[in-house]
């Protein structure tokens, strides 16, 4: 009898009890939404480069009497060959890669350097000096242009790569400073107090603690610049006066011809392949960057 009323209450009492509201199709709408999101940003991102591609395999009467949005007729790889033809394709590629080059290694160096110097090691108005740098982010880059063109004249460094590589490395430093001084604040200060009491001087505590805890900073600031610098077209333009060093935006120039005439399907064949190096760049930099960040503190 007693079985028979427990048995009755526990069924009144889960009968009384509100049923939980099903949160499967609300969830299942925001997946949804958040894949179109993605997918919208997915082809925003990924047509241009497609249709870049695509064009650059046309034939230049395909794309200059059809619809230029539409899948090419006929393949044909001789806008490659006539992109090298007409234009210095690889010696612009060269010179683009000789100012990325030394411009990111001066600015990580540099910007390294002086935000161990104002974070970590510190010294009397070391906050002032951070409010310069900081400041040096929001001088527009036009302002240097006339200064520098006149100092460059008169020390002899017009038509140089170190004519293009300082003002780039220059007004790329403040970022790259603000970067590492952030960084260096999750370190702990008792790492430092250890190595000092072992007898470990500056250097060798930049040398062997900060810097190898550094990579995802570095490869973070490697990787920011790189895009920039690579299509920089501001500093190459004024400072630049031969096409011997002239880099990729100043070379696709020379596409242009007689009247404004312009040879389109070569010009997207040379647009492809100076932009593949920037992509395996920073395919590499992104799987460096993904494992510092998962491993790089953690090894200190």
């Amino acid at each position: 009898m007693s079985t028979l009323s427990l048995h009755r209450a526990t069924s009144a009492s889960a009968t009384e009890r509100p049923q939980p509201t099903s949160r499967r199709p609300k969830r299942n709408l925001q997946s949804r939404i958040t894949g179109i999101i993605v997918a919208a940003i997915v082809i925003v991102q990924v047509y241009p480069l497609a249709w870049l591609f695509i064009t650059s395999v046309r034939t230049e009467q395909d794309f200059a009497g059809g619809n230029p949005f539409a899948f090419p007729t006929q393949i044909t790889f001789d806008n490659y060959a006539r992109a090298f033809a007409n234009g210095n394709l690889g010696l612009n590629i060269l010179n683009s890669l000789i100012v990325t080059v030394g411009a990111i290694v001066v600015i990580v160096f540099l910007g390294m350097m002086g935000a161990y110097a104002l974070q970590v090691l510190g010294f009397r108005f070391s906050k002032f000096v951070r409010g310069l740098f900081l400041i040096g982010i929001i001088v527009p880059v036009q302002v240097a242009l006339v200064p520098l063109f006149v100092d460059y004249a008169q020390a002899g460094l017009l038509n140089t790569y170190q004519s293009i590589i300082i003002p780039l490395a220059g007004f790329a430093l403040p970022t790259s400073v603000y970067l590492f001084s952030s960084f260096y604040e999750y370190i702990p200060s008792e790492i430092y107090e250890a190595a000092s009491l072992d007898g470990a001087g500056p250097y060798r505590i930049f040398g062997q603690i900060t810097l190898p805890l550094s990579v995802n900073t570095m490869v973070t600031v490697a990787m920011v610049n790189s895009i920039f610098i690579w299509n920089d077209f501001i500093f190459a333009n004024t400072f630049v006066l031969t096409d011997g060093l002239k880099t990729i935006p100043l070379g696709l120039q020379n596409y242009i011809g007689a009247m404004g005439k312009v040879d389109w399907t070569a010009t997207f064949a040379a647009v492809c392949v100076s932009i593949t190096p920037l992509l395996l760049v920073f395919l590499i930099l992104n799987r460096a960057m993904t494992y510092s960040l998962a491993s790089g503190a953690t090894k200190g």
